[in-house]
């Protein structure tokens, strides 16, 4: 694990991109319309936030950044031993101005955690799973076990590593 992810959905972007390039004391390492992020590297974290809806205000999920696929395997053998039944892999997935890896389980708490590798960037911010989900209609993780992959799809809609 080489770099700590945090995702936080934000009602005012600009006004949030204010204050956390205060606190970082850095301007975002990327920046759109609808989404910011910051590489930060004392501590090693990527910080990212989106405006993407009022249901969405708050901590969107955690994660963990790998650089390399081996180093994602390692990762996902942890996220499997954590909680094997809400594991769900996503390959090739674009996603958040980028393609990549991933994979996503949820904590006892709901609190989805995502594990991806960047394989490279794309000019949109949306995938085929927030098509999906938009479309199905959620906006978090489905509070029952009715379907592992819906509810990692929801939490992947604010994907962004």
């Amino acid at each position: 694990m080489k770099r700590f992810h945090v995702h936080v959905g934000v009602a005012d972007l600009e006004r949030s991109i204010l204050f956390y390039s205060g606190l970082f004391g850095a301007e975002p390492s990327v920046r759109k319309p609808d989404y910011a992020k910051w590489m930060i590297e004392e501590p090693r974290v990527n910080f990212a936030i989106s405006q993407r809806g009022a249901a969405n205000i708050g901590v969107n999920h955690l994660g963990l950044q790998a650089e390399s696929g081996n180093e994602l395997a390692v990762i996902r053998d942890r996220f499997e031993a954590a909680d094997k039944a809400s594991l769900f892999d996503e390959p090739n997935v674009k996603c958040c101005y980028s393609r990549g890896n991933k994979h996503w389980v949820t904590d006892p708490q709901g609190i989805a955690w995502e594990a991806f590798h960047t394989l490279s960037s794309v000019p949109f911010y949306t995938g085929a799973v927030e098509a999906q989900v938009e479309a199905e209609g959620c906006c978090g993780p489905a509070a029952d076990s009715e379907s592992v992959a819906h509810a990692t799809a929801c939490a992947g809609t604010a994907c962004c590593g």
